[in-house]
């Protein structure tokens, strides 16, 4: 999810071509990756097209992701998440195999995206931070069918559109400044517009 955050973006050199490794304690969990695997996943990545493409839709836009502003990281209970102070962190004892690396870089990256494109983005709002967790979840392919079905969601029908409310709004609880119910009010608020807006792409992947 993306973290309630400042609304900056630091300015990193473009020679900069490294991942960062948070110097936290390393701690192994059987079945997932140390924060050197993640590393080399992440550096790997980045040459994922849907990643290529959203960072350069950034660049043209005035906000250029360097690789340096994408923490590897350890945490809690998220996969991942975004600052706009502190750019992208990926959580690499939850991380298992290569394609989450990459689900959550995705996903990060759409909320740099509305960071960057809308200039007057408050993650401290309810409607704001939901309508870019909408957007995160309904163009990473987060809830595409197949990651449904290895989840235990086994609906047919509708599934999409349920999985981006259900995720979206997990999120937004998590934002100290939104209430359940706000929560959930806010996802309601805004989810025509917001799961209709699909840039940069010009439809959902």
């Amino acid at each position: 999810m993306a973290s309630a955050a400042g609304d900056g973006g630091g300015s990193v050199p473009p020679q900069t071509t490294k991942v960062e490794a948070c110097s936290v304690p390393e701690a192994v969990t059987p079945g997932f990756m140390t924060i050197k695997e993640c590393v080399g996943g992440i550096s790997a990545a980045l040459k994922n097209p849907m990643v290529r493409f959203l960072r350069e839709k950034m660049d043209q836009a005035g906000c250029p992701v360097w690789p340096l502003l994408i923490q590897a990281v350890n945490c809690n209970h998220a996969s991942g998440g975004y600052n706009g102070g502190r750019g992208i962190t990926v959580c690499c004892n939850q991380m298992r195999y290569q394609d989450m690396i990459e689900q959550v870089l995705i996903h990060e990256l759409i909320h740099a995206y509305d960071d960057c494109v809308g200039k007057n983005i408050d993650w401290k709002n309810c409607g704001h931070h939901a309508c870019s967790e909408i957007r995160a979840n309904h163009l990473s392919g987060n809830c595409h069918y197949k990651r449904e079905m290895l989840k235990g969601f086994l609906k047919i029908r509708g599934h999409e559109p349920e999985c981006v409310k259900r995720r979206a709004l997990l999120s937004v609880k998590q934002n100290p400044n939104c209430s359940d119910t706000a929560a959930k009010d806010a996802i309601e608020a805004v989810w025509d517009i917001c799961y209709n807006d699909t840039r940069p792409f010009d439809r959902a992947p």
